[in-house]
């Protein structure tokens, strides 16, 4: 077989016409055979399909090369008309109860197919998952099942029947984790921080100190959450060496990739999360760099011994019975909290059928590409000061004013950097109230207000960054 010829990465991945096009003839289709057949009284009720037979029919399975516009409106078609009624879906884009094989027996083989093409992206070749309403309740989740695996009766005997448990993260987690320790019942002072370096990534040796000293205390170390792109640097966390960490202490290892997650499309840059095999649990947002539509977030589990149920389940006899002509392994509501969940796998589903693993390849390295030129045209400016040569796609920088150039020398410098503080918020207020940008801003530690800009959209080109940077400056010129 050829090789796939690659785009130019500086080349714009989506036709905007031919999108358009496609999207206007998929919505024909769903408008007939949704709404059209789907409130015919003549027409069937449902098409019953076995899983095997339906899975060939509907050919879930997730390529390296796109397909052709015409067969993938065949794919909607296919989609569209098992079950029948569907309508709901047309108003508010898959609006399906997601729990049993016989009411959704499309998404329920589609998720199952998504899943495990992640897995294989993870280096699993077995395990489980489910989507989630987004990677906060990814990361929930994965706390919830470490403590149920090292303390089952939890799940009957409540939060009195465990010892205190200690939950290991770094400073530039994501918010979830705390919000998870206090929503699940261990409380935030049972989150401990491991150090991280200059660049956010946290220090093995740190965590294995923390995790030795808690043991001394008397409490029992759950979990680590560590971070494959966190939220301002866009830092990855060493995974083999924090693995290697887990393993000694025998810790349930989740790695929150929601943001990060994404490069393991590509072969240039899946290193950054070396490791990631060795993992128990994954949280991957593709609604984030993939793009797919809001909401779309993955938990992914190693487990092969159906923990997600064991931990969840409450086997309600009016769904979930035993005795049913299909394989109730394909009954995957006891899995979550919920009951009922969109189809969110269709999303990315479509998606990958439409461009294949080689088009997300294609977005994940153009993202780098695009970043690498936004650095070196920051580097060539006056003003500009990056935070740290950028790791992943986002880019911390602070812009120094002209009043404070080229008087690092000055006594009085220091103080006056101190105020640099104050240019973002208000280059942050002339951006919003002219509309031209709207770029988030913050500080991190000891470190004053800078501003964060994240490259990922295949639509952005180098003009684009371009007039990023002659706006921040002539919004910034005078302070």
């Amino acid at each position: 077989m050829m090789e796939p010829t690659l785009r130019d990465p500086t080349d714009p991945l989506i036709d905007h016409a031919e999108g358009q096009h496609f999207l206007n003839e998929a919505f024909k289709v769903i408008v007939e055979e949704v709404l059209c057949k789907g409130t015919d009284a003549t027409q069937k009720v449902c098409e019953w399909k076995e899983p095997d037979e339906l899975a060939v029919l509907l050919d879930l399975e997730l390529r390296e090369m796109g397909e052709p516009r015409g067969r993938l409106l065949q794919r909607v078609r296919d989609v569209a008309k098992k079950p029948k009624p569907l309508h709901a879906w047309m108003i508010s884009h898959c609006e399906i109860c997601s729990f049993t094989y016989e009411v959704a027996p499309v998404f329920v083989l589609m998720e199952n197919e998504v899943l495990r093409s992640l897995r294989q992206l993870l280096g699993w070749t077995e395990g489980d998952g489910i989507f989630c309403p987004g990677g906060s309740m990814s990361n929930m989740y994965a706390i919830n099942l470490a403590r149920y695996r090292l303390f089952p009766e939890v799940k009957s005997q409540g939060l009195w029947s465990v010892p205190r448990l200690a939950i290991f993260t770094s400073p530039e987690s994501h918010y979830s984790v705390r919000k998870g320790a206090a929503f699940l019942g261990f409380g935030t002072d049972s989150l401990i921080l491991v150090n991280v370096d200059d660049r956010g990534h946290m220090i093995p040796e740190d965590l294995d100190e923390k995790i030795e000293l808690s043991k001394s205390q008397g409490v029992v170390p759950l979990l680590v959450s560590c971070t494959s792109g966190t939220t301002v640097q866009g830092a990855f966390d060493p995974l083999d060496q924090i693995a290697d960490v887990c393993g000694k202490h025998k810790l349930w290892m989740h790695v929150d990739a929601a943001w990060g997650g994404s490069v393991l499309f590509s072969k240039q840059h899946r290193s950054l999360m070396k490791g990631i095999d060795r993992a128990d649990s994954v949280a991957w947002n593709p609604h984030k760099m993939l793009l797919a539509g809001l909401q779309c977030s993955a938990l992914l589990l190693k487990d092969t011994s159906n923990l997600l149920k064991q931990c969840h389940g409450a086997n309600a006899s009016y769904l979930f019975q035993q005795d049913k002509f299909y394989d109730v392994n394909l009954d995957v509501g006891d899995k979550s909290v919920q009951c009922s969940r969109k189809a969110d796998c269709l999303k990315l589903w479509l998606m990958w059928k439409a461009i294949g693993s080689n088009g997300f390849e294609e977005r994940v390295n153009k993202a780098f590409v695009l970043v690498r030129y936004l650095v070196d045209e920051m580097k060539n400016r006056d003003g500009f000061h990056l935070l740290n040569d950028p790791e992943f796609v986002n880019v911390c920088f602070w812009f120094i004013p002209p009043s404070l150039r080229g008087k690092e020398g000055n006594a009085d410098y220091p103080s006056r950097l101190a105020k640099v503080s104050s240019v973002a918020p208000v280059i942050k207020e002339r951006m919003m109230k002219k509309g031209t940008l709207m770029v988030g801003y913050q500080p991190l530690g000891d470190k004053v207000n800078f501003f964060r800009v994240t490259v990922f959209s295949p639509l952005i080109s180098h003009k684009d960054l371009d007039f990023f940077l002659d706006e921040i400056e002539r919004l910034g010129i005078n302070l």
